[in-house]
C-alpha cells in the first residue's frame, strides 16, 4: 500500500463527554442545532414557524438517535465567513436542483455514477459532519459512509463521465470545507486549510 501523502489531522479521537464541562457540552450541541436547522430552512426556502419548528424537531432526532461522539467546536462564528457560505450553499443548492431536473427531462440521457473518497485537511467531528450535512442536502450527492479516523468522505455523485469531473467535483468539496472552516473554523483551522494543499486525486478512490 502506497503511503498517503496527506496525516490526519489532530485530534484524530475527539475527547469523550466525561473530559468535556457542561458549558460545552450545551455551546456543542447548540452550535450543531443552529447550522443544521439553517441548514433546513435553506433546503426548504421560506423562513417560516413551521420550518423553523420543524427543523428544531429533525436536528433534535439526528443528535438523539444517530451514535455520534461529541462535536467539539473549538472556534468561533464569523459573521462574514458565515455569511459567504449560506449564500454559496443557496446557490449550489438552486444550480444542483437545476441540472438534476435537465438531467431528468433529457430524452435517451443515461447518467453515470461514482463513488468518489474526499480526504478533508480539518479532521474534527464537527468540520466531518457540517460537510457531510452540506453535501447530502444539495440534489446529486449523498453521503455513504465518513472516516473519522482520516477524516475522509465517501460520496456518492450522479451525472460524472470523466475523471475531470471526478476531479472537479472533489476539489468542490475541499473549497466547501474552507468556507465552512473560514465560518466557524478556529485560527489553527483556518491555517491549517491555507498551508495543506488538496491531496492528490486517489483513482482507487473514484468507481465509476
Amino acid at each position: 500500500m502506497r503511503p498517503d501523502p496527506m496525516t490526519p489531522a489532530e485530534p484524530t479521537e475527539p475527547p469523550s463527554n466525561a473530559t468535556l464541562t457542561p458549558a460545552a457540552r450545551r455551546r456543542n450541541r447548540i452550535t450543531a442545532v443552529i447550522f443544521l436547522v439553517v441548514v433546513w430552512m435553506l433546503l426548504w426556502g421560506t423562513l417560516s414557524w413551521a420550518n423553523l419548528i420543524s427543523g428544531l424537531v429533525v436536528a433534535a432526532v439526528l443528535l438523539a438517535v444517530f451514535p455520534l461522539p461529541p462535536v467539539t467546536f473549538a472556534g468561533r462564528i464569523h459573521p462574514l465567513g458565515t455569511a459567504r457560505f449560506l449564500l454559496r450553499f443557496l446557490s449550489d443548492l438552486v444550480v444542483a436542483s437545476i441540472q438534476i431536473a435537465w438531467m431528468a427531462l433529457r430524452p435517451g440521457h443515461v447518467p453515470h455514477s461514482a463513488i468518489i473518497a474526499v480526504r478533508l485537511r480539518v479532521n474534527t467531528d464537527l468540520n466531518l459532519t457540517l460537510a457531510a450535512e452540506a453535501l447530502s442536502l444539495v440534489p446529486g450527492s449523498l453521503i455513504l459512509e465518513a472516516d473519522r479516523t482520516t477524516g475522509t468522505l465517501f460520496i456518492h455523485v450522479i451525472n460524472v463521465d470523466s475523471l475531470d469531473e471526478v476531479e472537479k467535483f472533489r476539489r468542490g468539496v475541499l473549497e466547501l470545507e474552507e468556507r465552512i472552516v473560514a465560518a466557524i473554523g478556529s485560527p489553527e483551522e483556518q491555517r491549517r486549510v491555507r498551508e495543506r494543499p488538496p491531496p492528490p486525486l486517489d483513482l482507487e478512490g473514484a468507481a465509476a
